[in-house]
């Protein structure tokens, strides 16, 4: 059962501990004041913990070494980055998002590779689809007959650099928009994708599954182009569908030269099998 932990009691962290724990999972949430944790009292089942949340210690009481996920979601920045780097960086936890206030640090921390939420545009459901990634898949809109759905799906940070085109190609999807440092971008022919980047697809209901399993693996490394018609060494061309150099080998002192013939290859004039009787009994002429 994956184990969750909140810095933060707030309204927010209060409605994501219910929530997680509604889910089915397990919660710890962390904050310096124990009264904050009055909302929780009642019917909660998680760890409260008192304490610093970017302290070594009240990370590993909250059971930090187990968590799938980390969200630090108290009233300051500079704690909330401080924490989400902690558990990141130290305990190594992959996904972290944290509250920031200010959009000026919130794009700062972005480029660090912190998925950041202001305030501005915060709600619940935001942290929940970066804490879970498998809530993006639910969908933000669906045309009437169900075939098509627009949602935001995560995407391996081997495709970093990779034009969004690309990206496309790859995974058969189109992609509406793109969701950077906070702020909406529509995707033009050059943009490439860049760590931290929310993209925003259109595809069929029915390809969830493999547009997933594509975009959750790095991309496949292209072919590269043939350099030379013929490796010296084996005598053999780079490029899968180009002829192969006749084959050379030795026998009795004498080069013998070995043909390879392709569909296409002008016929070979042979010689008329009377003829080739007739050589071989002139030769045998004389001989007991």
């Amino acid at each position: 059962m994956p184990h969750f932990v909140i810095m933060g009691a707030g309204r927010v962290g209060v409605m994501l501990a219910r929530t997680l724990e509604a889910s089915g999972h397990t919660v710890a949430v962390i904050d310096q004041d124990e009264r904050a944790f009055q909302p929780l009292r009642k019917g909660f089942e998680g760890r409260l913990v008192t304490g610093v949340g970017f302290d070594e210690d009240t990370l590993k009481r909250a059971g930090i070494t187990e968590a799938y996920a980390f969200a630090a979601v108290s009233s300051g920045d500079n704690s909330n980055i401080i924490a989400a780097r902690v558990a990141r960086e130290m305990f190594k936890v992959k996904n972290v998002v944290a509250r920031v206030y200010d959009p000026n640090r919130a794009e700062f921390f972005q480029r660090m590779g912190i998925p950041t939420v202001a305030s501005v545009r915060w709600s619940t459901d935001q942290v929940l689809r970066r804490l879970l990634p498998e809530q993006a898949l639910k969908g933000d809109f669906r045309e009437p007959s169900g075939r098509l759905m627009l949602t935001e799906i995560p995407l391996n940070d081997g495709w970093a650099g990779h034009a969004l085109t690309s990206i496309e190609s790859a995974a058969g999807v189109r992609i509406a928009y793109v969701t950077r440092f906070g702020e909406g971008m529509l995707p033009r022919p050059d943009t490439a994708y860049q760590q931290g980047d929310s993209v925003h697809v259109m595809m069929h209901t029915d390809d969830v599954a493999d547009v997933t399993r594509i975009l959750s693996r790095p991309p496949r490394v292209e072919d590269k182009e043939v350099e030379a018609e013929y490796t010296p060494a084996s005598g053999r061309s780079k490029h899968p569908h180009a002829p192969k150099k006749p084959a050379e080998q030795k026998h009795n002192n004498r080069l013998v030269v070995e043909h390879e013939f392709h569909i296409g290859d002008a016929p070979l004039e042979l010689p008329d099998p009377v003829e080739l009787i007739g050589r071989h009994r002139d030769s045998s002429k004389g001989k007991k």
